[in-house]
């Protein structure tokens, strides 16, 4: 009961305190903008190979596995 008493106060006082202030808007220039979008396009030009690379290396895999099973029977 205590437990419950004590989380309940907790969240009934710490409410303010997950306030938005919202008298502060985004405000960063295009330029801010462009340089986050191209950070982005480097990191999924990056991906994109990586992960047609892991594909390959885990379908060569299988195939070797596949390949050892049908010698071994």
């Amino acid at each position: 009961m205590k437990a419950i008493i004590t989380t309940l106060s907790l969240t009934l006082f710490a409410v303010p305190a997950f306030a938005i202030d919202t008298a502060q808007t985004y405000n960063s220039g295009i330029l801010v903008l462009l340089f986050v979008g191209f950070c982005a396009l480097i990191i999924v030009a990056q991906l994109v190979p990586a992960v047609l690379t892991l594909f390959g290396m885990t379908k060569a895999a299988v195939q070797g596995t596949r390949k050892t099973v049908a010698v071994k029977n």
